[in-house]
C-alpha cells in the first residue's frame, strides 16, 4: 500500500517535476522511487525486530501484573469477610447495649429536648453576650445525647440545670459591663452597656438592639420618643440602688421597634404640610390675643375697681372717663346727661371688647382648615392606590393617617381657642356691666337731683291771690 501512494505521489508530482527541470528524465524518477521504497522497507524491518525484542518484557510486566492483582483480590476478600463479621458484631453490641439501657433512652431524649430548647433561646437572649461560652457547651451535649452511647455525666447535667437557672436569675438583673457597640456609623467599639433583665439593653442614653444572627450589639437607628429615653438618662445616672421607673419590652424587641416606627410631635407637624402650619400659625395668633387680652383687661378690671372705691378721683381708665364727662355735663337735664354719658359709654365698651371676633374666627376656621388638609391628604392616598393599587394596606392605613393630621391640629387649636374666647368675653361682659351700672347710676342719681330741685321749688312757690281766698 505504501507503495502505491508512492507511485501516485510520483505521478502528480512528474509534471512539476518536469516544468520545474526538464533534463529530469522518468528513468531517472523511477529510479528514485525504487531507493525510497527499499528504505521504506529496511526501516519496517528494523522496527519490527525491536519490537519482538520488548514483547518478552512487556509479557513479564503482565504476567507479574496479574499475580498482584490476584493477591490483592485474596486480601480484598479477607476484609470483606472481616467487615462483615465486625458488623454482625456491632449489630450484636448495640442490640446488647440498647437492652441494657432501656428507659435511659427516654433521659437522652429529654436532655437532647432540654438543651436543644434551651440553645435557642439562649441565642435569641441579651444574655449571650456576657455568656457566649454556653452555646458550645450546650452544642456538644445535644450531640452527645443524640448519639446515646454513654451515660451523660453528673457534671454535665448540673451544667445544664446551671445555665438554666442562671437565665432565671438573670433576668431579675439590672447589670453593667463592657461589651462590643456597634453605632450608626457602622464604627464598633468597646462600651459600658447596661442590661435591664432579658428584655433592654441601653448605653449612652439610647437603646440597643441585639442581633442574635451575629451575637452584636447595635445601637438603633432611631431612638423612641419623650419618656422613654428620659428614663434611660435617670438609669444611667442613678446608682443600682435607687429605684428608677422603666419601660420594659416583655417581647425582646418586638415592641421596642414597633414604639420607635410611631411618630413623633414633630413627625406629625410635618405630615400636615402647608395646612398644618397655617393652622398652628392661627393657633399660636389665638394664644398672644387671648394673653393680650386677658393682661389688658385685668389692669381695666383693677382700675375699676380703684376708681369704685374713690369716686371723687378722675383715674385714667373707662369710668374714670365717664365720670369726667359727667363732671362736665353735671349741671344738664337728665335727657342730655344720658346722651353725653350714653355717648362715653359707647366709646369705652368696644376698647373692652376689641379682638374678640378674632379668637371667635379661628375657633371657627381651624376645623375648616383641618378638613381641607383632610381632604386633600385623601386626595393623594387616592391617587397612589390608583397607581398601585391595594396589595399593601399599609400604604393606604399610612396615607388616611397623614391626612388626619390635619383634622387633628385643626380641633386641637379650634377646641382650646372656643373656650380662651368664653374666658375673655365673660371678662369684658363683666366690665362692660359695671361700666353700664355705673352709667346709670348717675343719671339716676342726676334725675334724683332733678326732681327733687323741682319739688322744693314748688313747696316754696308763693300762692295766688285766688288760692289763698279759696
Amino acid at each position: 500500500m505504501k507503495m502505491i501512494k508512492a507511485l501516485l505521489l510520483s505521478a502528480a508530482l512528474i509534471p512539476l517535476a518536469l516544468s520545474a527541470n526538464e533534463s529530469v528524465t522518468l528513468d531517472s524518477l523511477l529510479e528514485q522511487i525504487k531507493k525510497g521504497s527499499i528504505e521504506d522497507q529496511a526501516l519496517h524491518k528494523t522496527r519490527l525486530t525491536e519490537f519482538r525484542k520488548t514483547r518478552t518484557e512487556q509479557q513479564q510486566k503482565l504476567n507479574g501484573l496479574q499475580q498482584e492483582k490476584t493477591s490483592l483480590d485474596g486480601i480484598s476478600k479477607d476484609y470483606e469477610q472481616q467487615y462483615e463479621q465486625n458488623s454482625q458484631k456491632l449489630d450484636e453490641l448495640n442490640e446488647a447495649l440498647s437492652l441494657k439501657l432501656g428507659t435511659m433512652k427516654e433521659l437522652f431524649g429529654v436532655l437532647q429536648q432540654t438543651a436543644n430548647e434551651s440553645r435557642s433561646q439562649f441565642n435569641g437572649s441579651i444574655t449571650q453576650v456576657q455568656y457566649p461560652e454556653r452555646d458550645v457547651f450546650l452544642e456538644a451535649f445535644s450531640e452527645n445525647m443524640g448519639k446515646a452511647t454513654r451515660l451523660p455525666d453528673l457534671q454535665d447535667i448540673e451544667r445544664l440545670w446551671f445555665e438554666l437557672q442562671q437565665e432565671m436569675t438573670e433576668s431579675g438583673k439590672v447589670v453593667r459591663f463592657q461589651a462590643q457597640v456597634t453605632n450608626t456609623s457602622g464604627e464598633t467599639q468597646l462600651a459600658e452597656v447596661t442590661r435591664i433583665g432579658l428584655f433592654n439593653v441601653v448605653s449612652s442614653d439610647k437603646y440597643l438592639q441585639y442581633i442574635a444572627e451575629t451575637g452584636r450589639l447595635v445601637e438603633l437607628p432611631r431612638q423612641p420618643q419623650g419618656r422613654y429615653l428620659d428614663s434611660v438618662v435617670e438609669l444611667n445616672n442613678t446608682d443600682n440602688t435607687t429605684p428608677v421607673t422603666f419601660a420594659l419590652d416583655p417581647t425582646r424587641g418586638q415592641l421596642l421597634s414597633m414604639l420607635v416606627n410611631v411618630p413623633g410631635l414633630q413627625e406629625r407637624i410635618e405630615q400636615g404640610g402647608i395646612v398644618g402650619y397655617v393652622i398652628l400659625a392661627l393657633g399660636l395668633l389665638a394664644l398672644f390675643v387671648t394673653l393680650e387680652r386677658l393682661i389688658t383687661l385685668g389692669l381695666t378690671g383693677s382700675s375699676i375697681r380703684k376708681q369704685i372705691k374713690n369716686p371723687g378721683t378722675n383715674g385714667n381708665n373707662p369710668l374714670g372717663r365717664i365720670l369726667a364727662c359727667y363732671e362736665k355735663n353735671h349741671s344738664a337735664d337728665p335727657e342730655t346727661l344720658e346722651l353725653k354719658i350714653g355717648e362715653a359709654l359707647m366709646k369705652e365698651v368696644p376698647a373692652i371688647q376689641k379682638r374678640l371676633t378674632i379668637l371667635k374666627v379661628i375657633a371657627v376656621i381651624s376645623p375648616l382648615l383641618g378638613l381641607l388638609g383632610t381632604v386633600t391628604g385623601m386626595i393623594v392616598t387616592f391617587q397612589a392606590l390608583t397607581l398601585f393599587g391595594t396589595g399593601d394596606p399599609r400604604l393606604m392605613a399610612g396615607g388616611i393617617s397623614q391626612a388626619l393630621v390635619t383634622t387633628v391640629l385643626g380641633l386641637t387649636v379650634a377646641i382650646p381657642t372656643m373656650l380662651l374666647h368664653s374666658l375673655v368675653s365673660s371678662k369684658a361682659k363683666v366690665l362692660s356691666q359695671i361700666l353700664e351700672e355705673q352709667a346709670v347710676g348717675i343719671i339716676a342719681e342726676q334725675a334724683g337731683k332733678v326732681q327733687t330741685t323741682v319739688e322744693s321749688s314748688v313747696v316754696s312757690r308763693p300762692k295766688a291771690p285766688a288760692e289763698a281766698i279759696a
